[in-house]
């Protein structure tokens, strides 16, 4: 232990601004705010095009060398000169929807500086405001790139200058929308607490945030974000980026690669990785001690995303991102830190303290003992589709990660014993084996399989719903829900077989196919079944507590009819006849039907009809 601290303060001491790593910038923002479109223009890729359905489905990073920025940013005014200290930037892209506010605190927890994108044409939406909150919270400094500004009426771009000049250079009306707009932005971050300008126009960057109008789809006001990013990190952010010796690393992402086997992403922030050293990571059946096989890293400029040919490292200097090769990985958690055992009796110091990180990240997943069975490629997708099942109130019993196998369908099938609506796997970017897929047809277990998050849970909701609604018409003779009525005066149509008579429910509702008894001196009484309703001569399905509706009884076959006068009297409630199995089938499948005070008179007739 004493080692270890000693390693770090040494480290520490050693630190200077003038050796300076490369920034870990975070870009934030909301679905479809142009993020992916931002990095794809500083990169010249399209990873966007291959996303599904364009929305960043898991966290990337990409290198942009200096030379990059320098290229990029030679339009900007006084930035020739800027003499760049820094190694490069190191970006990293989070995806966008709600559903994975785990995975953007994830990327925004290693970041030093985060470019939040704001659509100018849409203002703040619900996770510009997650992500400002994460940033408040994690007090990360950031730019505010106001995206889209060639959807302005009559937007002529011209990326090869700076915008400042692009700005000018525009028709009056344009100009008017853009101030507006900019405007209307501004009293958005105010009532958020957050003080906002213009980057030129901004005198103290301490205090205001810097807001840098972007087109990522013309280029315009990109070179001016580099620009920006360089200037801040130098500047502002200098003690907090001088790189230090002691390890400070994340995994991102857990990966089957096809011909390589299972791979970890991860994030050296600090430090150095070299081939050979044992790593400790978490892993879902606790930490994982490993040898690391090869350190791959994808060409700069490159995202570690898209499937190219990577190079191999002997020894990578920190802030970088880096494919992990080593064995054992496959069962590895996302999000968690990798820690470096240098030595050998430091191995159950770094399991030890992994292990405490990990209990407070699984203290967040508890399945149910009923729900739905849940895989996904990565822990990020993963904790992300849970999340997004939570708030959707749809319970998970068990959740694994990687490709669907037989053993995952032989787990899901218990769900058939218990509650058959949850018998289906939803697979979320993972593909399902033959043998696999063979099984769950034989055994009637659904898969359900997307990309997109959205898609997988639409799905499965029309899946719920059919399913609800088949098991309705199957028990809606079974299933009596409790009414009590009783008989208007002079308003009996009909003294026998069928009984028709006008009733005033008193509790409950009475129904189509809702048996009618009378209680008379303990002894029960079947009048017959409700074949009909009618109110002002309009047939109904169903009449509640308070209205006065015409009821049609007809006598049950092979019994003797009742008849009003001598069996029964106007005296007399009507009841309805509820039975255990009914009971249960309401409470399973009619629950959304049933009110209070359904319930407090179904516990009443429990009483009557004496059931258990």
């Amino acid at each position: 232990m004493a080692r270890i601290a000693k390693r770090k303060e040494q480290a520490e001491k050693k630190k200077t601004t003038d050796n300076l790593r490369s920034p870990v910038v975070v870009v934030l923002g909301h679905v479809d705010t142009g993020k992916t479109k931002i990095l794809d223009k500083i990169r010249h890729t399209h990873v966007q095009d291959g996303e599904a359905g364009g929305i960043t489905q898991q966290i990337g990073a990409t290198m942009v060398p200096v030379e990059a920025i320098r290229e990029q940013a030679k339009m900007v005014r006084k930035f020739s000169d800027f003499n760049i200290k820094l190694p490069g930037l190191l970006i990293i892209d989070t995806p966008g929807h709600e559903s994975f506010s785990n995975l953007r605190s994830r990327g925004s927890s290693l970041c030093d500086i985060a470019i939040l994108v704001v659509d100018i044409m849409h203002g703040l939406e619900p996770q510009t405001i997650e992500s400002l909150n994460l940033l408040k919270a994690r007090k990360t400094p950031f730019v505010i790139a106001l995206n889209k500004i060639d959807r302005l009426y009559e937007w002529k771009p011209s990326p090869n200058t700076d915008v400042r000049d692009t700005i000018k250079k525009q028709k009056r009306n344009t100009k008017d929308e853009f101030d507006e707009r900019v405007k209307v932005a501004v009293t958005e971050f105010a009532e958020q607490s957050m003080n906002v300008a213009l980057f030129y126009e901004n005198k103290d960057p301490k205090t205001f945030v810097s807001m840098v109008p972007t087109s990522a789809h013309s280029g315009d006001g990109m070179g001016n974000l580099m620009g920006l990013i360089v200037e801040l990190s130098q500047t502002l952010l200098a003690k907090r980026l001088a790189f230090s010796e002691s390890l400070q690393c994340t995994t991102l992402e857990v990966k089957q690669i096809t011909g390589l086997g299972t791979t970890i992403d991860v994030i050296l922030v600090n430090g150095r990785l070299h081939e050979g050293e044992t790593i400790v990571v978490a892993g879902q059946e606790g930490p994982i001690v490993t040898q690391v096989r090869s350190l791959l890293m994808p060409q700069p400029l490159k995202e570690l995303r898209v499937k190219n040919k990577y190079e191999t490292h002997k020894e990578i200097i920190g802030a970088q991102g880096v494919k992990v090769l080593a064995k054992d990985l496959d069962r590895a958690l996302a999000g968690t830190p990798l820690l470096v055992a240098y030595k050998e009796d430091e191995v159950d110091i770094c399991k030890e303290e992994v292990a405490r990180i990990l209990k407070q990240t699984l203290e967040t997943i508890r399945v149910q003992e009923r729900g739905v069975y849940v895989q996904a490629s990565t822990l990020g997708s993963l904790e992300a589709l849970l999340e997004f099942l939570k708030t959707s109130k749809i319970p998970f019993a068990g959740i694994n990660i990687g490709p669907v196998h037989k053993k995952d369908v032989m787990k899901a099938s218990i769900m058939l014993e218990h509650d058959s609506q949850y018998a289906v796997i939803l697979a979320f970017d993972v593909r399902v084996e033959r043998d696999a897929q063979e099984l769950a047809d034989s055994l009637g277990i659904r898969i359900f399989t997307a990309d997109i998050i959205y898609h997988l849970f639409d799905s499965f909701m029309k899946y719920r719903d059919d399913m609800k609604k088949q098991k309705q018409e199957e028990l809606r003779h079974v299933a009596i829900f409790p009414c009590k009525l009783r008989i208007l005066p002079n308003c009996v149509f009909n003294s026998r077989d069928p009984i028709v008579v006008g009733v005033n429910v008193e509790a409950g509702v009475v129904r189509q196919g809702s048996l009618i008894c009378v209680k008379k001196d303990d002894k029960v009484l079947d009048l017959g079944v409700v074949t009909s309703l009618e109110v002002n001569h309009k047939q109904v399905d169903m009449a509640r507590k308070g209205s006065e509706v015409c009821v049609k009884i007809e006598n049950p076959p092979g019994e003797t009819p009742k008849l009003f006068g001598r069996h029964f009297d106007e005296k007399d409630i009507l009841l309805s006849k509820i039975s255990r199995e009914g009971i249960d089938a309401i409470k399973d499948w009619f629950r959304e039907d049933m009110t209070k005070t359904d319930w407090q008179l179904m516990i009443e007739l429990k009483k009557v009809f004496q059931i258990m």
